[in-house]
């Protein structure tokens, strides 16, 4: 079972303006990996609330995965990415990259997304587009892999990840 949470950065949905689709599907996705959802959080999109928070998810809560879903636009409140580059400790570039490349066949929208991932002491933490659709589709591609990336990462997986 892999202790996971959600965090979903948007500004109408803190103020309770919009209902949250992504998280739904993210929750109902990760129920197919063995995923359970210990910590569900919605923030604006304010760059120092999304550090705070992730954090705290990672450090207080020992979760396995964090998954993020909003801000990795263009726009001038899309502050997601930023955020997560500044709490891991390794990035994991393969993630985003396989995403792009997989929604890059449905839309050329896909290659303005600026998703990142990484790795926070024994977290994997990664960035999700906000649509519901986006989620779907990125989730699809990756979550077939994240069960042995998390067994290595928090060393249930064998050799490779003990210290």
């Amino acid at each position: 079972m892999w202790r996971t949470g959600i965090l979903t950065a948007s500004d109408k949905g803190a103020r309770g303006e919009r209902e949250d689709k992504s998280a739904a599907v993210i929750r109902e996705m990760l129920a197919g990996m063995d995923g359970v959802v210990l910590s569900y959080r919605i923030v604006p999109d304010d760059p120092e609330v999304i550090k705070e928070n992730l954090v705290e998810m990672s450090d207080i809560d020992k979760l396995d995965l964090i998954l993020t879903t909003g801000g990795t636009g263009l726009g001038p409140r899309d502050n997601t990415p930023e955020a997560t580059r500044a709490v891991i400790l390794r990035e994991v570039p393969g993630i985003p990259e396989v995403m792009r490349a997989a929604s890059m066949k449905k839309t050329a929208r896909a290659m303005l997304t600026r998703a990142v991932a990484g790795v926070r002491h024994r977290t994997l933490i990664i960035n999700l587009p906000g649509s519901p659709k986006a989620v779907r589709e990125c989730l699809e591609v990756i979550l077939p892999a994240l069960p042995h990336g998390l067994e290595i990462l928090t060393g249930r997986g064998g050799e490779c990840g003990r210290e």
